[in-house]
């Protein structure tokens, strides 16, 4: 209360707009509505994989919305009014208000479509497609995981690079992330602990991470977890809770997913926390979808799981993640390009910034749930106190003067031609 009675008038505003958009938006739990109960995987394990899952659209009519669709549509449109009505067309913040509820409302009808063709078609509105490019006349995200394939099937083939042993059990991947994010955000910010409900090794809410009790680690998947989860996801929400007047930035519509996940694969990336078995498993994530919307059912998308070494459960649970929220035979719940797809955008977005000398730009990524298009936005409410620059931020962002010159060189590297160069190496590789 007391930061907000500091607040002017028109903040104020702001800040009761934006917290209606928040709290609208409780409800809604995309991956909660779209997800297949144990009951279906284990029909499809006790016949083999030899018959596909038995979801329809009845199966999704069973299981209702937490929310009254209707009502909740209806609710964000009154919202959208009034930010128009209370800040003006053009206002900065408020087209970006604005935006956030036309996207929850398409997030609602995706959820209503549950089990129909229109689920995949707005799947791909919100989150992209396969078959799209990043820029007119480059190659697409199809494109990208094919050739990232062909890359690690040449590393696979050295037989020497193998994965290390998984010798940590949850409890010590517990401690040894609570230790280090302590180290980060305080001793008390951010608790991590074990769970028996959940289908990933982890996962980050608004100020923990849950580890599955079953799971096994060895030391480069906690480097990924603490970069992955605890960075970029429970980071960027602490520091959009930590914004007195745009409280949206601490939730994040599905046009801000592409940036979370593009930040979490780069710090990956640049902690050396990746490996080729990890980017393997993005890149078999990007090409079933794609096969998805090229016509491939279930079986087909599980067989090619199976081809990529997967057991049956291993190769049911990667399936079911393309099929979610859908059928067998329909369109793919495509949210999983975000992670390849977002990390071209991000690292693109980076190298420009530092290009023209727009430095300052690069740390705001982290000053909530953003999203690209809205970061020149963000910038000016900065510089009108309208927006809070991040609290936490990873140490490879805390130093620009490292990574301006990592940029620097990567930007005179897009310019040579590696096709020429490969042929001029030919007698020295």
């Amino acid at each position: 209360m007391n930061s907000q009675q500091k607040l002017d008038d028109y903040q104020l505003c702001i800040r009761a707009l934006s917290d209606r958009i928040v709290e609208a938006q409780t409800p809604i739990r995309v991956l909660d509505a779209v997800k297949w109960d144990d009951g279906i995987r284990d029909g499809f394990l006790k016949a083999k994989g030899k018959q596909p899952p038995a979801v329809d659209r009845d199966y999704y009519l069973s299981r209702p919305l937490a929310f009254d669709a209707a009502a909740k549509k209806l609710e964000f449109q009154n919202i959208e009014r009034d930010i128009t009505r209370q800040l003006g067309q053009f206002n900065p913040v408020g087209q970006i208000m604005r935006r956030m509820c036309k996207e929850y409302r398409m997030v609602i009808r995706m959820l209503e479509a549950r089990g129909t063709e229109d689920f995949g078609l707005i799947s791909q509105e919100l989150y992209g497609a396969a078959s799209d490019a990043f820029h007119a006349g480059d190659p697409t995200l199809a494109d990208l995981g094919l050739m990232l394939s062909d890359y690690l099937n040449n590393i696979a083939a050295r037989g020497d690079l193998e994965d290390e042993a998984k010798t940590l059990g949850a409890s010590d991947a517990v401690n040894i992330l609570q230790q280090r994010l302590a180290g980060v955000f305080g001793d008390e910010t951010i608790r991590v602990f074990e769970s028996d409900g959940i289908l990933a090794d982890a996962a980050a809410g608004a100020d923990y991470i849950k580890i599955r009790s079953d799971a096994r680690f060895n030391e480069r998947d906690v480097k990924a977890l603490e970069v992955h989860e605890g960075l970029v996801h429970v980071g960027t929400t602490l520091n959009g809770l930590n914004q007195p007047i745009c409280t949206f930035l601490a939730k994040g519509p599905p046009s801000s997913t592409v940036t979370q996940e593009g930040l979490a694969i780069l710090m990956e990336v640049i902690a050396f926390a990746s490996y080729p078995t990890r980017l393997r498993k993005l890149t078999n994530r990007t090409r079933a979808i794609h096969m998805a919307e090229e016509g491939a059912d279930f079986l087909e998308v599980f067989e090619f799981f199976r081809e990529q070494g997967y057991g049956l459960e291993g190769g049911y649970s990667n399936a079911s993640r393309v099929f979610r929220g859908s059928l067998p035979t329909g369109l793919p719940f495509t949210k999983d390009l975000s992670y390849l797809k977002g990390f071209i955008l991000i690292y693109n977005y980076i190298q420009l910034a530092v290009r023209k000398g727009k430095l300052e730009q690069i740390p705001l990524l982290f000053c909530g749930k953003t999203t690209l298009e809205d970061m020149r936005t963000l910038r000016k409410l900065v510089d009108e106190g309208l927006v809070q620059p991040p609290k936490y931020l990873p140490p490879q962002f805390q130093d620009m003067n490292a990574l301006s010159a990592w940029m620097c060189f990567s930007n005179f590297l897009n310019h040579l031609s590696l096709d020429r160069i490969e042929a001029d190496y030919a007698n020295i590789l």
